[in-house]
C-alpha cells in the first residue's frame, strides 16, 4: 500500500481508481466492511483503490481540544489500513483552503477532473464541502453526468447498535474492553517510540516507559493494567494516561512500567494493550503518597494477571 500525502504527489498511476473518503479513526468493523467492498469493487472493474483521508481531520481543525478523543494517530491508522488490500492512501492537510472548497469543485474538480475515478464508495452519513453542504444524492447526479458511479453501504451493526468510533470511545470509556475489541476486530492498543522523560519513575523505584500520545486527546485517561509488545516477549505492566497532576504535568503521555524487565528502552517501537482499568488518575498530596499508590497499583495488576492466567 502506497501511502500519497499531498495533491502534489499524485502521478498519473494513481488517476481512475475506485475510492472512499472519510477518517476512519481506528478502522473498525464498520471501516473494515466498507474497505472490503471498495477492494472488491476495484477488482471487478479492474482498477486500483484509494481511500482518502485528512490530517489533521476536520473535527480537529473546527474544534482543536474539545475534539472527540482520538482512537489512533496517524501511523497507527495507516498500519492497521495495511491489512485491508489497499493500494493507496491519499492524505492532504485540512486547513482553510480545504474547509473552503464548495461541494461542487469537490465533486467535479477535485474527484472527477483530478482524480478521475471511476467509483466511489461512502458510508451512510456521508457530507462533503464548504459547510458540509454536499450529500449523497448531489454526489449520485454529479457521477451520473461525468460518468462515474457511485454507492454507499448501510449501516453495520452489532448487538442492536451502530459500529461506530463514538460507539468504541464509549467503551474504551466505560473499561469494557471486550466489547471494543469485539467492535474493532482487535484489542485496542496504542503504540509509539519511548522518549526520555522527567524520570521521576526512576526516582520513585517504578521506572516507566514514556510514549507521546501525539493527539489532542486519548480514549483512555487513568491506570491500566496493560500488555507490552516489541521487545523480546510480551510483558505485563501497568500504564498511566494523563497529564500526571502530581507533578503539574501538561502534556498528555502515556507511561507505561513493564514487570520484570531491565534494560535500555529508548528509542523502541512498543504496542501496549490495555486490559483492566484500575482507577482514575488523580493528583496526590505528596511524592511519598504517589509512590504508594504506584506500588498498591502494582499489587493489584500482578494479581489481576495472576488470575487472568488461572
Amino acid at each position: 500500500m502506497e501511502v500519497i500525502r499531498g495533491l502534489y504527489n499524485l502521478k498519473e498511476q494513481h488517476r481512475g481508481c475506485a475510492v472512499t473518503i472519510g477518517n476512519f479513526d481506528g478502522v473498525h468493523h464498520g471501516h473494515k466492511l466498507l474497505i472490503s467492498h471498495l477492494v472488491a469493487k476495484g477488482r471487478e472493474l479492474g482498477v486500483p483503490t484509494m481511500l482518502i483521508t485528512f490530517e489533521p481531520t476536520p473535527r480537529e481543525f473546527f474544534r482543536g481540544a474539545q475534539v472527540p478523543a482520538r482512537l489512533t494517530r496517524f501511523r497507527e491508522k495507516i498500519h492497521w489500513l495495511r491489512e485491508t488490500g489497499l493500494d493507496y492512501v491519499l492524505c492532504f492537510p485540512f486547513n482553510e483552503n480545504t474547509r473552503s472548497q464548495t461541494a461542487e469543485w469537490v465533486a467535479e474538480e477535485f474527484l472527477h477532473r483530478t482524480l478521475g475515478i471511476r467509483y466511489i464508495v461512502v458510508g451512510d452519513d456521508f457530507q462533503f464541502g464548504e459547510g458540509r453542504r454536499g450529500n449523497y444524492a448531489m454526489l449520485e447526479e454529479t457521477g451520473e453526468r461525468l460518468g462515474f458511479e457511485v454507492s454507499h453501504l448501510g449501516t453495520l451493526t452489532f448487538e442492536h447498535e451502530r459500529v461506530s468510533s463514538t460507539r468504541v470511545r464509549e467503551a474504551l470509556s466505560a473499561g469494557d474492553f471486550a466489547l471494543a475489541e469485539k467492535l474493532l476486530g482487535r484489542p485496542y492498543t496504542i503504540s509509539g517510540r519511548v522518549v526520555y522523560g522527567r524520570q521521576l519513575g526512576r526516582q520513585l523505584g517504578v521506572p516507566t516507559a514514556n510514549i507521546r500520545l501525539q493527539r489532542y486527546r486519548a480514549a483512555l485517561e487513568g491506570v491500566y493494567a496493560v500488555t507490552v509488545e516489541g521487545l523480546d516477549r510480551t510483558y505485563e505492566g501497568i500504564a498511566n494516561i494523563g497529564v500526571r497532576p502530581t507533578v503539574d504535568g501538561k502534556e498528555p503521555l502515556l507511561e507505561v512500567h513493564l514487570f520484570d524487565f531491565q534494560g535500555d528502552i529508548y528509542g523502541r517501537l512498543l504496542s501496549v494493550r490495555f486490559v483492566r482499568k484500575l482507577r482514575d488518575e488523580r493528583a496526590f498530596e505528596s511524592l511519598e503518597a504517589l509512590e504508594q499508590q504506584i506500588h498498591a497499583d502494582i499489587a493489584e495488576a500482578r494479581a489481576f494477571f495472576l488470575g487472568a492466567g488461572a
